[in-house]
């Protein structure tokens, strides 16, 4: 399939999804979608009268317990038949979105062993890496203050006028822990094999950055480890290649499952916040191909339009990852050195995430004016500065974003419930910001590979069997 009939046949299935999942909202899920939203009115009126009650031994206290228990069972009951009825289409996506997770792990390793053996030294390994960890550092505090100025200056939280619920409610989110051992354990591997079986990216890469410096240094013998490597790389594109026939199949199963259980109507209820935060992603757009323009002259445009369908791909199944090895099969047809696209593409996955950063800023700070919070831009500053050390590694899989907000937000008195707002639109926003992850990684490979004096011409098209 070309590049251009797959670009086609993803945006018709993304249309039809729309359309199929408008019309099984109405007709099938409706009735389901009903019992739920009125179970968690029911629930939070529930939670706001047990506040009330300021003796918990009372009858009355332990009749609201109950009823609240009875209403999240209805609740899970209403949200099981309701997964249960969309099934047929969520297999669709999750027959892709395992096929790619399967192929991503041995992907990064293969292909950044072979580009670090071709580096070289560790001397070359280094000035490459800091090259790369440069432009990262740069776009991730780009992005996030992006996301800070802008918040600012639309203010979407402030039409909310939420009040501050008590300490004790909060969502089903677990906080990403912020502690400096947390961090270590999950860059450093305990296990090879492990970090495989969990697809652990960052790991992966701080293991084959030394199994590949090391296959560099043995001389001859290394060679052997290096062309295996290779032709194993190539029979995984090549099984990429099988996989991404299937991505029209995906995006339409997974469109037609957001849109069932949200519905159109959705955009309308936050229409102000999803309209800003989208805005704000086409600016950070411009920002990202503006600096790769100032390197790359022209052939930014040109990167732009090369990876478009692995964009579209990121888009519709709100994960980056998906769109990996379709991002590698374009940026070396760009003209991209293939040990550098190796080398920091995998590292970007871990390190460069700039559609999630600048959400992190926007709607951490969108909750804070939610409540009516104020805080100072010292405060502010602070919170994009955690934000950057605690981001670093976050998987690129749908709601990692939600995981660090919910343990950041804390810190600054902003109530955990909060991100209640955003569940329900996560969906949608992850789209916007995963997409904007693909073009923020490809972009930063292009412009090493310039750096670097190893952007050669563009390949032509070659039609996949």
């Amino acid at each position: 399939m070309g590049r251009n009939k797959l670009t086609l046949f993803i945006f018709i299935a993304l249309i039809a999804g729309i359309f199929v999942g408008s019309v099984y909202n109405v007709k099938v899920v409706d009735q389901l979608n009903i019992k739920i939203s009125q179970a968690d009115k029911q629930i939070k009126a529930a939670d706001v009268r047990l506040v009330e009650v300021k003796d918990t031994t009372t009858a009355e206290f332990k009749a609201l317990k109950l009823q609240k228990a009875d209403l999240q069972k209805a609740k899970k009951k209403a949200d099981t038949e309701r997964e249960d009825k969309l099934t047929g289409f969520s297999v669709l996506s999750d027959i892709f979105l395992r096929l790619i997770k399967m192929v991503v792990a041995p992907l990064v390793f293969t292909t950044l062993v072979v580009g670090v053996a071709k580096v070289g030294d560790a001397g070359s390994v280094g000035r490459i890496g800091g090259k790369t960890m440069l432009w990262f550092i740069s776009a991730t505090l780009v992005s996030l203050l992006l996301g800070m100025l802008l918040v600012n200056f639309f203010r979407p939280g402030e039409a909310m006028h939420l009040p501050l619920p008590d300490s004790h409610l909060g969502t089903d989110i677990k906080a990403a822990a912020i502690s400096l051992r947390d961090f270590i354990s999950h860059v450093f591997p305990r296990s090879f094999i492990e970090s495989m079986a969990n697809n652990e990216i960052l790991q992966i890469v701080i293991f084959a950055l030394f199994f590949g410096v090391a296959t560099g240094a043995i001389g001859e013998k290394g060679h052997i480890v290096v062309e295996f490597m290779d032709s194993a790389a190539h029979v995984i594109l090549k099984i990429t290649g099988y996989v991404m026939k299937l991505a029209p199949i995906a995006v339409f199963g997974a469109i037609t499952v957001v849109v069932a259980k949200q519905g159109l109507s959705i955009l309308s209820t936050y229409a102000i916040f999803i309209g800003e935060f989208y805005t704000s992603l086409l600016i950070l757009w411009v920002v990202i191909i503006a600096a790769g323009f100032i390197i790359l002259n022209k052939r930014a445009f040109r990167l732009v339009n090369n990876i478009k369908d692995a964009m579209l791909v990121a888009f519709s199944t709100s994960t980056s990852e998906a769109a990996y090895p379709r991002v590698l099969i374009e940026l070396e047809r760009f003209g991209c050195s293939n040990k550098i696209v190796s080398f920091v593409l995998p590292l970007g996955y871990s390190f460069n995430l700039d559609g999630s950063m600048m959400y992190m800023t926007f709607a951490s700070l969108f909750l804070a004016q939610s409540y009516g919070i104020h805080l100072s831009f010292v405060q502010q500053l602070t919170m994009l500065l955690i934000l950057m050390l605690t981001s670093k590694g976050v998987a690129g899989v749908p709601r990692a974003s939600l995981v660090v907000i919910a343990g950041t937000i804390a810190m600054f008195g902003i109530p955990e419930a909060g991100l209640g707002l955003l569940i329900g639109i996560d969906p949608l926003l992850d789209m916007g910001r995963s997409a904007t992850n693909v073009l923020g990684n490809a972009m930063a490979t292009a412009v090493v590979s310039k750096w670097e004096g190893e952007l050669g011409e563009e390949q032509p098209m070659v039609e996949e069997e």
